[in-house]
């Protein structure tokens, strides 16, 4: 360090407390990067190089970009993973002995970035923070910076349910204390999120001490809310109270489910398109679009609630008019979360100001219209309305209609707002008018036709009379400045006092306005919780008119609930596969789960339509339980607490899990958390193994559900020998999706009928797949052959399958044996992670072999 410069070594004692980001270090009009961070940021940014002398031996790497144009480069950097500080000039140079002062001001985090031409203002931006709980759970707090929503809720399970968790909520960053650190580092990394330490003094009081948060998620929300003050160095009032999402209110959907039910994002390429929120998103605002997402993710579950929002669209699908009427005004309202956090933070223009205003403009008629409506309960929806008046008069008198884009050039303020600024502006504008007029009174009170008033640099503004003339002027007013060869020049207070309102005019008009301005903003942060109030209730309104919108268009029904477990929809409808064919060409199907009948097991070709089916019927779960209509002539449905899913192959290649293990924990994972209110999907569990592991997995796990859990399921297989079932379970439904063979060729009728299918049709599906027809007549001869020799297959069957039967009495066991089945008996299968019950497996298989 002796042998650097001053400002380099300002500059690494300010890189040492920030080593894990880039360091933005201002000097001029530029942000520059020293060291490894100019390496690297030159390769990443795809910027030049360069090298300066710091008073080393060696000349030190940098490079630099303009401050004007830094926000693209940083948002390049932190959608990469990385993060950023910036470090600006706090003191004025002018004013500075020796090296000008420097810090932080702000660092920008994969889950701190607020704006940027890749943030999608239509989602949450969530950044989180975890803590391990004494029991084993996880509270997870998270919060969305640029719109101040928060909330905090418990996950069960071990660390890769936290994961996906944060998966499904998709953060780009999670925040934890060190014990915590090492058990994610691999699992985020893989996942490319930020797993970023705070191991300072958690964030004591405030909005994370709310009396309904339960005081094991206290730590959570201090860890979450002392990473956010240390990195953000501004105001965080708009930061609102944390949500506590009680799993008993809501729908619990696990991360797995949502992707393969493709509820926010398509399988196939991540979009939007395809998606449940793609089919429902008709909302106007982003506010609405962010509280659709969030709905789908939490769909409710208290009956009560439910009935409440669906009485709510019905009144909004009865009356067009209205709702035509609500939507247009709707369209005229910003994101009002989105610009209160732009004010709390300090960083909103003068544009900002403006939306905020025009969209309060709007309420009144929203609030008229609703209460005009004749609805009742709309009426008493308007009440929940606040038109913000006095926000709305202070920035009514104080912001200009079309302010520009920036806050330091004038234009925001309004005229009439502060008499000292109109003067500025009035000089500014009308000074040359003003002197004009000046010369011509003077004129007129002396009689001298030749008296002028002029300026220079020097002298500034003057009058200036002849000397012959001087005799006709009153001394008296004039005070002399300067003497010329055949002319006198005099300045008078009048003059003088107008010098400087036109020579200043400008600069100061634009200082004062900024401080106008400044004062303005400041003075709305006291209004942001009505506004964010506010923003909550449009959004909900929003979402309400889509649900009614999308209800109408598609002709969905009204859904009916019970407080039983039966589950009857009739006709129903896939409604994003409708939405994307033909809808005359679509199949519709019914479903029925009897309160005494509760388990389908479906079977039926490849390429049939059962999951098709089965994910239809999970969605009308979902529509009806976020207040929407759905999919069918008729639906009667039980409130369901949880869904849970195993459908399709969906390899987790991040973690090098295999389509089986993940079937496996998938599958675990569902049982071990399943209540007797629960809709379990499992389609061709056991596939992923050998035919005889596969099926015989299968019928147990079937048999537990049955037996144990009670939960409505749907369960899809080509194990045909496992339709035999509904002899020994008795709230077992065999159902197949009918096939019909055509002049050789299989024709898939997409229907769901009563019984078992007869044929599975894999060669025919083959054939349709356009494999070479040697392959197929190949096929067909095997599996001639195959059913030749099904005594044999069956008898090798039993054989197998006696290997999970126990052992009679009469059957002779050492004490060796008895003690692997008496530890087979006693162990807590549902509890084991996959590797303790392989490792146990291997512990019981040696002690048996040495028996």
């Amino acid at each position: 360090m002796t042998t650097y410069t001053p400002m380099i070594k300002q500059y690494l004692n300010v890189k040492a407390e920030y080593e894990d980001a880039f360091l933005f270090f201002r000097l001029g009009d530029f942000y520059e990067m020293f060291f490894n961070d100019a390496i690297e940021a030159s390769n990443i940014l795809e910027i030049t190089l360069t090298s300066r002398d710091g008073g080393s031996a060696d000349k030190i790497p940098m490079c630099g970009i303009p401050y004007h144009s830094a926000e693209g480069y940083i948002e390049t950097l932190v959608q990469k993973g990385h993060k950023v500080a910036i470090c600006e000039q706090t003191e004025d140079p002018r004013a500075a002995k020796g090296i000008v002062k420097r810090e932080v001001v702000k660092v920008i985090t994969p889950g701190t970035i607020t704006e940027g031409k890749t943030i999608d203002a239509n989602a949450n931006h969530f950044i989180g923070a975890a803590d391990q709980l004494e029991d084993g759970r996880y509270a997870l707090a998270y919060v969305d910076l640029a719109t101040g929503e928060g909330k905090v809720e418990f996950v069960s399970g071990d660390e890769r349910t936290l994961i996906s968790e944060i998966e499904a909520l998709g953060m780009k960053e999670i925040v934890v204390r060190e014990r915590l650190h090492i058990t994610l580092n691999e699992g985020m990394a893989k996942r490319d999120i930020v797993l970023s330490m705070e191991n300072g003094e958690g964030e004591k009081g405030g909005i994370a001490t709310q009396s309904e948060i339960p005081s094991e998620m206290m730590e959570a929300c201090e860890i979450l809310l002392s990473y956010l003050k240390r990195t953000q160095k501004s105001s965080l009032d708009h930061l609102r109270p944390f949500d506590y999402i009680q799993k008993t209110d809501k729908l619990s959907i696990d991360a797995n489910s949502m992707r393969n039910l493709e509820l926010i994002k398509s399988i196939r390429n991540g979009s939007k398109e395809g998606t449940l929120f793609w089919l429902l998103d008709e909302t106007s605002t982003a506010m609405g679009a962010r509280k659709l997402r969030i709905w789908i993710h939490q769909p409710l579950a208290d009956k009560s609630a439910i009935e409440d929002r669906l009485e709510l669209v019905t009144d909004l699908i009865d009356d067009y008019f209205l709702r035509d009427e609500l939507k247009t005004s709707l369209k005229e309202v910003y994101d009002l979360e989105r610009l209160s956090g732009r004010i709390s933070m300090g960083n909103a223009s003068g544009r900002d100001l403006a939306q905020l205003r025009n969209s309060l403009r709007c309420i009144p008629n929203l609030k008229n219209a609703l209460f005009q409506s004749g609805h009742e309960r709309l009426q008493r929806f308007s009440e929940r309305l606040d038109t913000c008046e006095e926000a709305l008069q202070l920035l009514e008198a104080s912001v200009a209609e079309n302010p520009p884009l920036s806050v330091k050039e004038g234009g925001i303020i309004k005229d009439g707002f502060n008499e000292k600024l109109d003067q500025y502006r009035d000089a500014s504008r009308n000074g040359k008018e003003w002197l004009a007029g000046l010369e011509r009174d003077e004129r007129e009170r002396t009689g001298i036709k030749s008296l002028k008033i002029g300026y220079n640099r020097i002298f500034g503004y003057y009058i200036e009379i002849t000397k012959s003339n001087i005799h006709l002027a009153d001394l008296t007013r004039y005070e002399r400045k300067q003497t010329l060869a055949n002319a006198e020049r005099y300045i008078t207070s009048e003059l003088k006092e107008k010098e400087d309102l036109i020579l200043n005019a400008e600069a100061e008009g634009q200082d004062l306005e900024y401080t106008l301005f400044c004062n303005v903003r400041d003075e709305m942060k006291s209004h942001i919780r009505k506004v964010q109030k506010l923003a909550s209730v449009l959004s909900e309104l929003d979402v309400l008119l889509s649900f009614a919108t999308v209800s109408e268009k598609y002709r969905y029904t009204r859904p009916q609930f019970h407080n039983g477990r039966a589950l009857e929809i009739k006709n129903g409808r896939h409604p994003v596969v409708e939405k994307m064919m033909d809808q005359s060409l679509y199949v519709p199907n019914s479903c029925v789960l009897a309160e005494d009948a509760n388990m389908l097991l479906i079977t039926g070709p490849n390429m049939s339509g059962k999951s098709t089916f089965m994910r239809q019927v999970a969605l009308t779960v979902i529509m009806a339980q976020i207040g929407c209509y759905v999919p069918c002539e008729f639906a009667k449905l039980p409130v369901t607490d949880q869904i849970f899913t195993r459908i399709g192959a969906a390899d987790d290649l991040a973690s090098g899990q295999s389509t089986f293990m993940m079937e496996m924990m998938e599958s675990r994972y569902a049982i071990a958390n399943a209540t007797e209110k629960s809709l379990l999907l499992f389609d061709e569990i056991g596939r992923g193994t050998s035919t005889y592991d596969g099926m015989s997995l299968a019928q147990a796990m079937m048999e537990f559900i049955h037996d144990e859990i009670g939960a409505n399921t749907l369960f899809s297989t080509h194990y045909h020998e496992l339709t035999k079932l509904n002899e020994n379970l008795n709230r077992l439904v065999n159902v197949h999706v009918a096939a019909m063979e055509r002049e050789g060729r299989v024709v898939f009728l997409h229907k769901v009928m009563a019984g078992a299918a007869d044929k599975s049709y894999g060669i025919h599906v083959a054939q349709l797949a356009g494999l070479p027809d040697s392959i197929v007549i190949r096929a067909k001869e095997l599996l001639d052959n195959f059913e030749s020799e099904q005594t044999m297959n069956n008898e090798t069957s039993a054989t197998q399958l006696s290997f999970f039967d126990l052992p009679d009495e009469s059957d002779q066991m050492t004490e060796k044996d008895k003690s692997v089945l008496d530890a087979l008996e006693h162990t807590d299968l549902l509890n084991l992670t996959p590797m303790q019950a392989m490792h146990l497996i291997m512990d019981w298989q040696k002690e048996l072999k040495n028996s």
